[in-house]
């Protein structure tokens, strides 16, 4: 209970700019939460479906493969089907991956969608926490002006305290906020990587499937 009812007179006695900052954090935690799940979801049902499409395509089963991700809405999916839809008939390798980049084109938008604003936060709640250390300055010196010289250095460093908890409670939001960017960041790189080893992969099989293909049909 002491840490509680320190942390509401820390809060209290930070003066206006206290509320905005909260309003920030609060803004930027959402985002950042909705981000981390959706983001994880997504790493999940990408890793679910390459699980069972790669041995797939290393078979060459590609009707199976496009039967698997054509009822699938994963990133991975979308990505795939993209090339499945222009294999076979000897396509040559750079029309397929031009589709398939197209595709990641699309959807790396997606997943970076917000992001940017968790980051954003984190530096509006710096610089409104260092706004309300210099109002809160301004009125103290102000206050100062008018006092008994027996109480300035009391008054001025008491007003000082309260004008930096603003500082200290914006550095407060903004670090975790900056932490929690990064990692979301790290998230999305992490899922475009993957969703491009996988069109390597695929583009490989592809190729070495036209190469057997060619011989055969001159031959007939």
């Amino acid at each position: 209970m002491d840490f509680f009812y320190s942390a509401v007179g820390f809060f209290t006695s930070g003066g206006a700019f206290m509320y905005p900052i909260l309003i920030v954090f609060a803004v930027g935690l959402a985002i950042a939460v909705e981000r981390y799940v959706t983001l994880t979801m997504v790493t999940r049902k990408n890793q679910a479906v390459w699980s069972e499409v790669q041995p797939l395509l290393a078979n060459g089963n590609f009707d199976e493969v496009r039967k698997k991700t054509g009822k699938d809405e994963s990133t991975i999916s979308q990505v795939l089907n993209m090339g499945l839809a222009l294999q076979g008939a000897v396509r040559r390798r750079d029309d397929i991956e031009i589709a398939m980049e197209e595709s990641m084109m699309e959807i790396v938008p997606r997943l970076e969608k917000r992001t940017p604003y968790v980051a954003l936060a984190s530096s509006i709640a710096t610089l409104l926490g260092l706004l309300g250390t210099i109002m809160g300055l301004i009125q103290a010196f102000t206050a100062v002006a008018n006092a008994n010289p027996a109480e300035k250095a009391d008054l001025l460093s008491a007003s000082i305290s309260v004008a930096m908890n603003t500082t200290a409670f914006g550095l407060m939001v903004a670090i975790p906020l900056l932490i929690t960017h990064a990692i979301l960041t790290s998230k999305t790189g992490d899922i475009v990587d993957s969703l491009e080893m996988a069109t390597v992969k695929a583009l490989n099989v592809f190729s070495r499937r036209a190469k057997r293909t060619v011989p055969v049909a001159a031959a007939a």
